[in-house]
């Protein structure tokens, strides 16, 4: 099942899209509160709807570094022990076909092409066997950053959590439908050109124990939002380094759940 956000003139809605058009579910704080076999639906022409992020405002973003090999090894780096989190905030979140801006304080504006968790219930303390029983399901995360922010900060806030630098969506696809997270194949293109393509059985840490370590320190509420890292391919470490530029167009793709598409734009 894939739900998705659009705006029908009435204000962001929550939806789950069908061949026939986009299916009224309730109102987009209901996203995980919801049992979509017992729904009231009504139906919306497609071409009266624009599609928006289907998680505008998360609670919490929390984004995994350097969680595939190869994207460590592109960096001369060493495997990191445990996972390495940190956060964006939600005034970077941007949908499906919205602009990101680069600020005129960055030049070396950069792509990571990333699995997202939404959360879909409160969760403490979980173990790594029980993790996937809190997950709502499954979306993209273009994890946009500043590599010239992130060298001079040494942390990564500014680097990785300013305005629309969180592009999210097409679509968040039910946990059920998607099955193993383990198993799934990301790709990344600038202006057509393959930069990253990888399958997600290449992290370092699963996306159970990425919950599992989280939980023990955070509270997961339903709707936060975790990235779980991207593989290596970014532009930064090409040779030599690429680097997004206004009028660039970026499209990441996870097989099951889509194509996330954004345009950069200066700022």
């Amino acid at each position: 099942m894939r739900f998705v956000g659009f705006d029908a003139g009435e204000g962001p809605r929550l939806g789950r899209q069908t061949n026939d058009g986009i299916e009224e579910i309730g109102g987009l704080g209901e996203l995980t509160q919801l049992d979509p076999d017992r729904a009231t639906l009504r139906t919306h022409d497609p071409a009266a709807v624009r599609i928006i992020c289907p998680v505008p405002r998360p609670g919490k973003i929390v984004c995994v570094g350097r969680n595939y090999r190869a994207h460590v090894t592109e960096q001369d780096a060493d495997l990191p022990t445990r996972p390495l989190i940190f956060a964006k905030f939600a005034n970077a979140v941007v949908g499906p076909g919205e602009p990101v801006v680069r600020p005129p304080s960055t030049t070396r504006l950069d792509l990571e092409c990333e699995l997202a968790v939404v959360i879909g219930r409160t969760t403490v303390r979980v173990s790594e066997d029980d993790a996937l029983a809190s997950v709502f399901g499954y979306t993209i995360l273009n994890d946009i950053s500043a590599r010239d922010h992130q060298r001079e900060d040494g942390q990564w806030l500014r680097a990785k959590g300013s305005d629309t630098f969180a592009p999210i969506g097409p679509a968040v696809v039910s946990a059920g439908e998607i099955g193993d997270p383990g198993d799934l194949r990301l790709r990344s293109w600038v202006n057509g050109e393959l930069w990253q393509d990888a399958t997600t059985d290449q992290m370092i840490f699963d996306v159970p124990a990425v919950i599992a370590f989280i939980s023990v320190n955070i509270t997961l509420e339903p709707g936060d939002v975790i990235a779980t890292g991207t593989p290596g391919g970014v532009g930064a470490y090409r040779d030599p380094p690429q680097f997004l530029q206004p009028g660039d167009v970026v499209r990441c793709r996870i097989d099951g759940i889509g194509d996330l598409e954004n345009p950069i734009v200066g700022g």
